[in-house]
């Protein structure tokens, strides 16, 4: 795949539409719950860099100097781009990228764990510790925590499992660690698929802006899930529970992350082709 030439006129209508796709979802009126307020409170990506449009590595922009100010872009013969000495830089980043996203679509989908992740992170907690606390628990503290004891957890994405109290670490059937997550993900969590959109963010510029967007969309969706299914009641703002505590709901959960896995899937399978290609593309032009 060569680099594209971007015509001014071409990027500046691409730029336009990105911005007009990206308005509504950063409206300030949305960010008043756990659902919304999470894409932006645990994710660090800010909405003025969600708006920012970026072409990414693979394309030039035509008589496009402001972006010479920008950072990770520099001049090429055609007009700018991403600099080869950025994606140098960005390297190990990108290649450790590619390598999780590779060994998660290899593994088959987990879709047991119930959703019991966001009820291990309130595990025997008061009411005055919980994260969420304007939200009550939909079945008290003590329904709480009979249902994690009675359900167990299976939690295989580290960045859940280090947010579950104490007493709720020695009832998940692995202890994930920062190092093994490559040898951990699988297709079927709803964190690991929602990361997607973490990994794009931190290697943004090399990553077009419209695969970013698309990633915080597909996150934001599983977001939903996530908090339909968890221990709060969150059916004031809207979101109706699943309900766990139910043979009904563990298998309706379960059907809803089938879904969701199957539509992140093609996404995982497009990120990591770009990088692959960002990888093969800068490499045969730094010989």
């Amino acid at each position: 795949m060569s680099i594209s030439l971007l015509p001014r006129l071409e990027w500046e209508a691409a730029r336009a539409a990105h911005r007009v796709q990206v308005e509504p979802e950063i409206d300030p009126a949305r960010l008043e719950n756990p659902v919304e307020s999470f894409m932006w409170t645990y994710y660090s990506y800010r909405p003025r860099e969600l708006r920012r449009y970026h072409p990414g590595a693979l394309a030039t922009l035509e008589d496009a100097p402001e972006y010479l100010e920008r950072r990770g872009y520099g001049a090429r013969d055609e007009g700018v781009g991403i600099s080869e000495a950025f994606i140098a830089q960005r390297r190990s980043t990108l290649e450790f990228v590619l390598g999780l996203l590779e060994a998660t679509a290899s593994r088959p989908a987990n879709f047991g764990c119930f959703g019991m992740h966001e009820w291990a992170m309130v595990y025997q907690l008061s009411a005055e510790e919980i994260r969420h606390s304007k939200f009550p628990l939909r079945i008290g503290s003590a329904g709480t925590n009979a249902l994690v004891e009675e359900i167990g957890v299976r939690c295989t994405h580290y960045d859940a499992f280090r947010f579950f109290t104490a007493p709720a670490i020695p009832l998940n059937v692995i202890h994930p660690v920062r190092e093994d997550q490559p040898k951990n993900e699988q297709p079927g969590c709803i964190h690991a698929n929602m990361d997607l959109y973490k990994w794009a963010y931190k290697l943004a510029p090399i990553i077009p802006s419209s695969m970013v967007f698309a990633y915080f969309q597909n996150a934001r969706a599983l977001r939903e899930i996530d908090m339909r299914a968890s221990p709060y009641d969150l059916a004031n703002i809207g979101y109706e529970p699943i309900l766990m505590e139910t043979a009904e709901g563990r298998a309706e959960y379960a059907r809803i992350q089938k879904v969701l896995a199957h539509q992140t899937a093609p996404l995982r399978a497009e990120f990591a082709a770009y990088i692959r290609i960002v990888l093969e593309t800068f490499t045969s032009s730094a010989q």
